[in-house]
């Protein structure tokens, strides 16, 4: 992960969506400011020595991890909770409350068997039951519901086992389930009770987080207490941290919402499932030739886009999966090249001025940082005879336009499942296939990846998909973003190594700055 003085327009966006998808706004103004910011030299870094450890929380909304809204409950349920499984950088899924499990794929069904010994924050043993119970909970919720759409049920097979029967082959589906648990019964309760490192506690002083000293895991956490402040929204958070009384956010830093705040501090990117990536209207001229769109798809500067317009907060990437995923097939990437683009327009036939053609690419206009994107895109793509203009509409005309096919291509973003099924995008019915894609051999292909096994199966699975995508390009994916774990400057020592699942992933290790 890197990390590097920041000095920012503090984009207080915390956290993106853990489902569906995701469109938002910056204004276009925060760029040169921004980017003059990140400029700036480590030297001028300051040895922040922080007297307490202090992080948000938004007043009036549910603890439940489940259904509370985006942001700081979610950051502070990382130390409250856990997941049967939790995901590295590299996307796989990491045994937690999980024990261990097995997958059938005649019935479709995942076994998972409980780890013993786990206790929840009031003494409580955790049961399958509470695993149960929570994955129920998830599936009717906004958050997860999609990511466990294709779960048909789950039932509880006695203390210590439970089974997931999937409505299609998935032995992947583990990777999904990085899903907090609650101790059945007190999803209701303003602050379900969880079996993670830290409980909520309350004393004349306010509330604040307890380091548990029953945690079943044998991992030291470095701090005894952690003070908690009332945030009413994420401006006051973001205030909150410009004067120092919390100490860390977790920001989706080119996001919808942002405070005109500004501070000094580090982050350190967390890579996510978020893809951006240009969708293409296959079922009409000029894009039903896949000559042209592979053709477009080494016309693009994504490197030098991701610098200018998401601050480089984002991974380049040539295929529908993220690049810290094991499964990219990095080797398959082409360098971008001015001289490629044109060799590839020209064998498309669009270069000689027969085929001259305009066309419009959509973007929704709430989200300046990928207006800007788009907008460099097409002028990147708009150097021979194909045109490209940027039409901005409102999200929901955007989305009307899309789901009608009233379109030639547009600038799209989604979040994926990190077992990267791409079948919502790709395959016939898909609820995000918006461009009428159709075609056997990719959905024998989207099916063999689906279904293969972790390891050198899935890994060949992956390169004849990518290989596939690569030739027909039915969308051309630009980059996968990152969050931001923001610190005051110099408040911790060494790296953290946060984690899409958990911003706290190795606490444990981190030497913290405080004053003795």
């Amino acid at each position: 992960m890197k990390k590097r003085l920041l000095s920012l327009l503090l984009a207080a966006a915390c956290l993106v969506p853990l489902s569906g998808c995701d469109w938002g706004e910056e204004p276009e103004e925060t760029y040169d400011t921004l980017s003059q910011y990140y400029q700036q030299s480590d030297s001028t870094k300051q040895d922040t020595r922080l007297t307490t450890f202090g992080l948000p929380y938004l007043q009036g909304e549910t603890w439940d991890p489940i259904t509370c809204a985006d942001g700081a409950q979610q950051t502070l349920g990382a130390l409250l909770y856990e997941s049967l499984y939790t995901l590295g950088t590299d996307f796989l899924p990491r045994p937690c409350l999980a024990e261990s499990a097995s997958y059938d794929a005649e019935s479709y069904a995942l076994t998972v068997t409980v780890r013993s010994g786990v206790t929840f924050s009031d003494g409580s043993a955790l049961t399958a039951w509470d695993v149960v119970a929570a994955l129920r909970w998830a599936k009717e919720s906004v958050r997860y519901g999609q990511r466990l759409a294709e779960m048909d049920s789950v039932s509880y097979l006695g203390e210590s086992t439970l089974r997931i029967y999937l409505t299609r082959n998935d032995p992947q589906f583990a990777a999904r389930l990085d899903i907090p648990i609650i101790k059945g019964g007190t999803q209701e309760d303003t602050v379900p009770v969880g079996s993670g490192p830290y409980r909520y506690a309350k004393d004349e002083s306010g509330v604040y987080l307890a380091r548990r000293t029953d945690w079943w895991q044998d991992k030291t956490m470095p701090l005894e207490r952690i003070e908690l402040t009332a945030c009413k929204n994420t401006d006051s958070m973001a205030y909150a941290f410009y004067t120092h009384d919390i100490q860390m956010l977790v920001c989706d830093l080119t996001g919808t919402n942002t405070s005109n705040v500004y501070g000094s501090g580090s982050y350190t990117d967390i890579p996510t499932s978020t893809m951006q990536y240009i969708g293409f209207n296959v079922t009409r001229a000029p894009f039903n030739d896949p000559k042209l769109r592979a053709a477009l798809s080494l016309g693009m500067d994504r490197a030098g886009g991701v610098s200018a317009f998401l601050l480089g907060h984002g991974q380049t990437a040539q295929f529908p999966l993220s690049p810290s995923a094991v499964v990219y097939p990095k080797d398959l990437e082409e360098t971008y090249s001015p001289d490629s683009y044109r060799s590839a327009m020209e064998t498309a036939g669009y270069t000689s001025g027969e085929k001259s053609v305009s066309v419009t690419m959509l973007v929704n206009e709430e989200n300046s940082f990928k207006v800007s994107m788009a907008r460099k895109l097409a002028s990147d793509l708009s150097q021979y005879d194909v045109k490209i203009d940027v039409k901005t509409l409102p999200y929901e005309d955007y989305l009307a336009a899309l789901k009608s096919g009233d379109f030639d291509l547009y600038y799209g973003e989604c979040k994926l499942t990190a077992d990267w099924d791409l079948s919502p995008l790709l395959s016939p019915g898909g609820a995000l296939n918006y461009g009428g894609v159709r075609d056997t051999q990719l959905e024998t292909l989207l099916t063999a990846f689906r279904t293969a096994s972790e390891g050198e199966g899935r890994q060949t699975a992956a390169r004849e998909l990518c290989s596939y995508l690569k030739e027909q390009a039915p969308l051309v994916a630009v980059c996968f973003k990152s969050n931001s774990v923001l610190l005051p400057d110099g408040a911790v020592k060494n790296d953290i190594h946060p984690t899409v699942s958990d911003p706290f992933a190795d606490f444990q290790d981190w030497q913290l700055n405080m004053k003795s």
